[in-house]
């Protein structure tokens, strides 16, 4: 039974601005110097949110894309109406925000493309900084305006009359990962994370002294120090 179809307008969540010490430019350009491990080493041991990573089946398109910005979340599933259809999908366009990562619940669609070469041109006008979507076609146009996205599969099908929007900007669930508008999303070629909007200044410096700290670990190794000794010495493998 398909999900009826609801009013977008109702209970929509702004991002808003997070109580941070510095913008989120900033964090962004922050995060995208780190590499998903530390992150999620942090998620798990410091804050114990083991599930943090989404499914591991969406990939970036490029090996090299990194996807880092606030979660514009979006949700969708398999539908043969088509009324209003095209209208929503361009007032969701209109609502991306600088610095955004759009993000779909697809309700385990595999047959459409939710994600093509014009909503990217769209995006990128934007400001957004990458899509998470089950779907994806006119990939070599994408690959051209380096627009990082992760995905789980390509098809030439569109989504009119197959799939359809259903709201966007209300939490989502995406594998056995709660995201809500604002959140953070960061990933790379091992995979993607969502990171709760309150904590992600933190986590951000928590891995950023991971980093460092493997700085350290890589010269002992490097400079033949046995394993048990950089256990000793508070590093780890």
């Amino acid at each position: 039974m398909n999900e009826p179809v609801l009013d977008k307008r109702e209970e929509t969540t702004a991002p808003g601005e997070p109580a941070h010490p510095v913008s989120v430019r900033d964090m962004r350009e922050r995060y995208m110097k780190l590499f998903t491990g530390a992150v999620n080493d942090v998620l798990r041991f410091k804050y114990k949110l083991h599930a943090s990573a989404l499914p591991s089946d969406f990939l970036p398109l490029r090996d090299d894309m990194v996807l880092a910005g606030q979660a514009f979340t979006v949700k969708g599933g398999p539908d043969i109406t088509t009324d209003g259809e095209f209208e929503m999908r361009a007032e969701m366009l209109e609502a991306l925000h600088e610095d955004s990562v759009v993000v779909w619940d697809c309700t385990g669609d595999r047959v459409t493309a939710q994600w093509g070469e014009v909503m990217t041109m769209a995006a990128v006008r934007a400001g957004c900084r990458g899509a998470m979507v089950n779907g994806i076609r006119d990939t070599n146009s994408i690959l051209r305006q380096n627009f990082p996205v992760f995905h789980k599969y390509r098809c030439s099908t569109g989504m009119l009359g197959r799939f359809r929007m259903y709201h966007y900007q209300r939490p989502i669930l995406v594998g056995e990962v709660v995201v809500r508008p604002g959140d953070w999303i960061f990933g790379d070629i091992d995979g993607v994370l969502a990171i709760p909007q309150g904590i992600a200044y933190d986590v951000l410096v928590a891995a950023e002294q991971i980093l460092r700290k493997e700085v350290e670990i890589k010269e002992w190794v490097n400079s033949g120090v046995r394993p048990t000794e950089v256990v000793a010495r508070g590093g780890y493998f």
